[in-house]
């Protein structure tokens, strides 16, 4: 499913434009917010997934959404896609038994 989130065909980086206000367009990758192999499914049913450029999906740096221990972005992405998921109408409940956890 396409992301309920950010636009492919922009070409930019979902945190780049977020935390530096940088829309320039750059090489991206598909991030789904939700991981491991069930979640994923989710995520992608859903549409919550995201298109990172390599510093913040798979540098492995600090500046990576897989750095937990260095930055807070993947709990960051999770609320958003969550509160998106409830503005577009799904409720807390239908969240907590498509998901499982409450981010917000």
């Amino acid at each position: 499913m396409k992301s309920i989130l950010h636009d492919k065909t922009e070409g930019t980086c979902y945190l780049c434009k977020l935390l530096y206000e940088d829309y320039s367009r750059k090489p991206t990758t598909e991030h789904h917010i939700l991981h491991g192999t069930a979640n994923r499914k989710v995520a992608e049913r859903l549409g919550l997934k995201v298109y990172l450029c390599f510093d913040h999906h798979g540098a492995k740096g600090k500046d990576d959404v897989h750095r937990p221990d260095c930055n807070n972005y993947d709990s960051m992405l999770h609320a958003i896609a969550q509160r998106e998921y409830e503005k577009r109408g799904g409720s807390r409940q239908e969240w907590m038994s498509e998901v499982g956890k409450n981010y917000l």
